[in-house]
């Protein structure tokens, strides 16, 4: 066990993005969470640029990492503006919530 190394995996998201357009419904789903998979990848962003792991993270915030990956991740967790804002401070940023009118 302890020669087992992790290696990232190979992920091509725009590949992934055209086989799954093919299918039924799919453009319609994904563009309705687009605000949400923006404000994941802002984190994501944010923390790689900080150079942290989600378990720094944790510890900054006083939390647990399995509650930084859940806030990092897509599902059915709405964090708080306070969540994002002790986020945003572990990592270096300041927490910015705009409204923009609708086209």
């Amino acid at each position: 066990m302890d020669e087992l190394k992790p290696s990232p995996v190979a992920h091509d998201h725009r590949a992934f993005l055209a086989r799954a357009r093919a299918r039924k419904g799919f453009t319609e789903a994904y563009e309705a969470l687009a605000p949400e998979y923006e404000v994941i990848a802002q984190l994501l962003k944010a923390r790689t640029k900080a150079g942290l792991t989600q378990d720094a993270v944790a510890e900054l915030m006083g939390t647990t990492k399995s509650a930084v990956s859940r806030l990092e991740g897509s599902g059915k967790h709405a964090p708080s503006l306070a969540t994002l804002r002790k986020y945003a401070r572990a990592v270096g940023c300041e927490l910015q919530v705009r409204l923009v009118p609708q086209k």
